[in-house]
Parts: C-alpha cells; structure tokens; sequence
C-alpha cells in the first residue's frame, strides 16, 4: 500500500516538474526571445487586448512643422507642413522591438485599407538607427509600409524615446491621437476614427 502511495506521488511530482519547466521555458521564451515575444502579443491582440485608447482632444503641436523634417528610402525630405491637408499616421518602431513587431501586422491591414486614399499618409519612422535594415524588415515581410527616417529634432508631444509610438495628425496638423505601446490599428474602432478624421472639414 504505501509502495503504492509513493508511486503515485512521484509520478504527481514528475508531472507538476514538467509543468513547471515548460511555463519557466515559455516565460523565458516570452521575455528573452523578441519574434516569440511579438507572436505572444500578437495573439493577445487577437482576443480583443491592445486596443488603441481614446483619442487625444486636439492635442497642441509647434505651430511650425517644416521644422519636423523626414527622408524616405529614396532620400526624398518631406516635412510635417508639407502634409497639411491630410490625415498624417505616424508610427516610430525599432526592428528590435516586439510590441513593434506585434503591431505591425495591423498597421499594414490598415494602410492596405486606405491604400487608395491620397488624403491619409502613413509613415513608418525608424528608430533603430540602421535605416537599411528597417527597410529590409518591411522588404522580407511584404508590408507595403512607407518607412522614414528623421533629419531633424522630434519634439517630445509626438515623439517621447519610448516605442511603439503611434500618433494621428489631422488635416490642420492637430495631434489628434496618441498611443504609447502596441495597439490592433485594424480594430473597428480605430477605423472609425480615421474615418470620422476624414470625413472633418479642411
């Protein structure tokens, strides 16, 4: 009887240590391994977490944004000013970043979206320092995201160090959204957001 009892108890112990190891595994997977990481977000998006929070109420930005200046990969500048008119998306990430890496998927179904519209402007800011490499990332992956780099100071109302950061300018350069960390940008939400933007009177 008690060989029975120790039996049964090692092999108890033998399956809550295999438990053990594979939850310790899988948060060190998580934590240490980015693209594992960025999935795990990811999947979390998809049951409805992320979601972008409310929209900033007209937010004050510098009054002259040609002093916000950005090159794409064809080295062509374009500053904030330039863009008056339109509805301005604005994205600063890093390669190295998962929740970058997370949110990206979404972004991508969101210009997909609007891929038609002249009037919103996405731009994907490289923060990585390696301006070659975000573009291969966005090469590699098939995201048809137009990626930047900045030529000039950011100032801390749109762009604070801290990654992702998304922000929404609208037809009169007015920061209208701010979000710091991932967010689904392919929720209904957010949708109708953009499209109560543009549907705002230049």
């Amino acid at each position: 009887m008690e060989q029975n009892t120790t039996i049964a108890s090692k092999r108890y112990f033998n399956k809550k240590n295999i438990v053990n190891v594979i939850l310790i595994s899988l948060m060190l997977l998580i934590t240490f391994v980015p693209p594992v990481k960025a999935y795990f977000i990811q999947g979390l998006m998809q049951i409805g977490l992320f979601t972008p929070s409310e929209q900033t109420k007209n937010a004050t930005v510098p009054t002259d944004l040609s002093k916000i200046v950005f090159t794409d990969s064809k080295g062509n500048q374009v500053s904030l000013a330039d863009l008056k008119g339109k509805i301005v998306f604005l994205n600063f990430w890093a390669t190295w970043c998962p929740p970058c890496i997370a949110e990206m998927p979404s972004i991508n179904k969101l210009a997909q979206l609007y891929k038609d519209d002249k009037d919103l402007v996405f731009m994907m800011v490289d923060a990585d320092g390696d301006f070659s490499k975000s573009i291969d990332f966005m090469s590699k992956r098939q995201y048809s995201l137009p990626v930047y780099k900045t030529v000039s100071s950011v100032p801390e109302v749109i762009f604070g160090g801290s990654l992702p950061t998304t922000i929404v300018l609208d037809k009169q350069g007015r920061l209208s959204f701010r979000e710091v960390g991932a967010a689904n940008y392919n929720s209904k939400k957010f949708i109708n957001f953009i499209e109560k933007l543009k549907a705002l009177k230049d």
